[in-house]
């Protein structure tokens, strides 16, 4: 999972960002990827909506789950 650090804090995959995800946003990119891979970003409360909304523009977003 992309955005993990050192000291396990997982960070936000948004550009810039450095507060802790809440989210894991899962997807899949049929052109590039099986349909059976799942790739993960990892998204903050303030940058969730509008990650979620790259992915989904695309087709792209599976389903979005809360960080474990």
């Amino acid at each position: 999972m992309s955005g993990a650090t050192s000291d396990d804090e997982v960070i936000c995959s948004a550009k810039g960002c450095r507060n802790a995800a809440s989210s894991v946003l899962v997807w899949n990119n049929p052109k590039l990827h099986t349909p059976g891979r799942e790739k993960t970003w990892v998204a903050c409360e303030d940058h969730r909506s509008s990650l979620s909304e790259y992915l989904d523009l695309r087709s792209f977003l599976r389903r979005v789950d809360p960080l474990p």
